[in-house]
């Protein structure tokens, strides 16, 4: 039985669970369009005060390395860095989207599909879309079956996909190609999901190094120039 502390801030949301065993002690979620930096690690000690835990009687730290918001990414990953460091502790990298999908196959619409394979798409802002395609399986997680996409709303391939969530579904839904299928455009990355993500890897024994933690990057630029913009608003 693990005990393991998973943390997210890859999106506009500062999110952090403690699982005891199979059993979820404590959980903190809320969106912050800024502070996230100032709440992070006081949620982290108070999660571990209400179970009586300090960082030495964790098993390992989890935490969403992306792709996402590019600020928010660096400090949740530096933050997990500082504690696994100080106490010794593995560390385990997960996928935002793979942590959403762990998710999302916990929803009503997600049961009530049954899908074969479902695409997971976010807002990578630069109106650009994060997609990966993901194969369902009985009683495990699902499977990713391939790389994170990078591309234009208009370049997503349904090929095969039944269900469609994430938040891409509200930030460019009319420059989606047609999708008939049933879709969630309100599921969004959770530390829950980091923490189902890290379950898993813990039991395949696939926890890792501190020193080799960083982020994901998908893309290589974060931001449009001040010329760019002003083309774009024309």
């Amino acid at each position: 039985m693990a005990n393991i502390l998973a943390i997210d801030t890859s999106s506009a949301w500062c999110s952090v669970a403690l699982s005891l065993g199979d059993k979820a002690s404590g959980f903190r979620h809320e969106a912050l369009s800024a502070g996230a930096s100032q709440l992070l690690l006081p949620w982290v000690e108070l999660l571990l005060a209400n179970a009586r835990l300090s960082l030495k009687d964790l098993d390992a730290i989890a935490v969403g390395i992306g792709p996402g918001a590019f600020t928010g990414v660096r400090l949740g990953v530096a933050a997990v860095q500082g504690l696994a460091i100080s106490s010794d502790l593995p560390v385990i990298p997960v996928c935002s989207l793979d942590a959403i999908a762990a998710q999302f196959i916990g929803t009503d619409i997600y049961k009530k599909t049954q899908p074969q394979c479902f695409m997971i798409a976010i807002d990578a802002r630069m109106e650009e879309v994060y997609w990966a395609n993901y194969e369902s399986r009985a009683n495990q997680l699902p499977k990713r079956m391939s790389d994170i996409h990078l591309t234009k709303p208009e370049d997503l391939n349904f090929d095969g996909v039944q269900l469609l969530a994430g938040s891409a579904l509200n930030a460019y839904s009319s420059r989606f190609p047609i999708f008939n299928g049933p879709k969630d455009a309100e599921i969004s990355i959770s530390a829950l999901g980091v923490l189902e993500c890290a379950k898993q890897s813990l039991k395949e024994g696939s926890q890792g190094d501190v020193r080799l933690l960083e982020p994901m990057y998908v893309r290589n630029k974060v931001a449009f120039t001040t010329a760019e913009r002003k083309k774009g608003m024309k």
